[in-house]
């Protein structure tokens, strides 16, 4: 899977004080996930090759790992396991008002605040409740809505539940809406968030569906510096069109496709042209053109374009290096060919 960092819907075991616990709290419990991600037509968003369907699936891992004292407040620590990377910690309250998120650490250890706190899970839980989400987390402007449309039995690996059905939906950073299954005394049992661009074409979906009731189990292994990439790009004779690293020389149009996984917000992202070997018609490893655009969420995507010479692409090798603040962070290499 890639990881997102999706403000709004992170999938979240929701623990409340009230009577009985709705789900267990103690350090070390864990919810085992099967994720299934998908993406739109020519995009990549992780490093793991996918299925013969185009999907990626990995296991992911929820463990509550202790508590975390921030501005003199206890807050409880998720941690989201995947790939031996913490893709995230959620820190949390749980108390009659339901539970409340008041900070995040991202992948890159990041420490991002929630302002006001953002309340996940309204109590109590009923067919109709609704709840608003209106402020800041870090530097971004988060609007989102969610809503309780009612009860359903619900299968998934874990085995059957009673589910509140919750639908959620995201305006501001970006569109985003979720169908979430929550399962009193076990938590999240099935989470399916979306992403589509402008025109209503798919950019992600992320499924995750519970493997295993919550248990304590140990910590899994973290791996050093395997954080998952900032930015992935594809290159397409069409901008909705399959990805290639071939084109014909009377090609009328290279389209230059990105999208960001964890971007900060106001981050410059560029892609330059290169001309590797094409002969006399230039020196070898030529700039030829560069595009740049400002990130405006952790997730932003775009599209840069290339319009055909009027003599036609010169024949030969290139290259596409995008970076991000300055920073190279991908390389795609191409041929033009007659």
């Amino acid at each position: 899977m890639g990881r997102i960092f999706v403000v709004v819907f992170s999938v979240v075991p929701l623990v409340c004080a009230i009577a009985d616990p709705i789900i267990p709290t103690a350090p070390g419990t864990a919810w085992r996930y099967n994720m299934t991600e998908e993406v739109g037509e020519g995009l990549t968003v992780s490093d793991v090759k996918p299925d013969a369907d185009g999907k990626i699936r990995l296991p992911v891992l929820y463990r509550v790992e202790g508590t975390e004292n921030v501005d003199g407040k206890e807050l409880l620590k998720f941690e989201m396991h995947r790939a031996g990377v913490i893709t995230r910690s959620d820190l949390l309250t749980v108390d009659e008002r339901g539970i409340i998120c008041w900070a995040r650490i991202t992948v890159d250890g990041e420490f991002v605040k929630f302002s006001p706190p953002q309340t996940m899970i309204a109590m109590p839980l009923k067919q109709g409740a609704n709840w608003s989400f209106d402020g800041q987390v870090g530097d971004l402007k988060v609007h989102q809505h969610y809503e309780v449309t009612g009860e359903e039995d619900i299968e998934v690996p874990a085995g059957e539940f009673q589910a509140f059905r919750i639908r959620g939906e995201q305006t501001s950073p970006s569109p985003m809406t979720i169908d979430r299954w929550f399962a009193t005394g076990t938590g999240i049992v099935k989470d399916v968030t979306t992403m589509r661009a402008s025109n209503g074409d798919l950019l992600q979906r992320i499924s995750l569906e519970l493997a295993e009731r919550p248990k304590i189990v140990d910590r899994p292994e973290v791996k050093p510096g395997a954080a998952p990439k900032k930015l992935s790009v594809s290159l397409a004779k069409e901008q909705f069109g399959k990805a290639t690293t071939t084109f014909s020389s009377d090609t009328s149009q290279i389209y230059v496709r990105w999208q960001g996984q964890r971007l900060r917000k106001g981050a410059k992202v560029r892609a330059v042209w290169i001309a590797e070997n094409i002969g006399e018609d230039a020196p070898p490893d030529y700039k030829a053109d560069e595009a740049s655009a400002i990130a405006e969420s952790p997730t932003a995507h775009g599209v840069f374009t290339l319009s055909r010479p009027d003599d036609g692409w010169a024949l030969g090798d290139y290259r596409a290096e995008f970076y991000v603040d300055d920073v190279l962070v991908e390389t795609v290499k191409l041929k033009i060919v007659k």
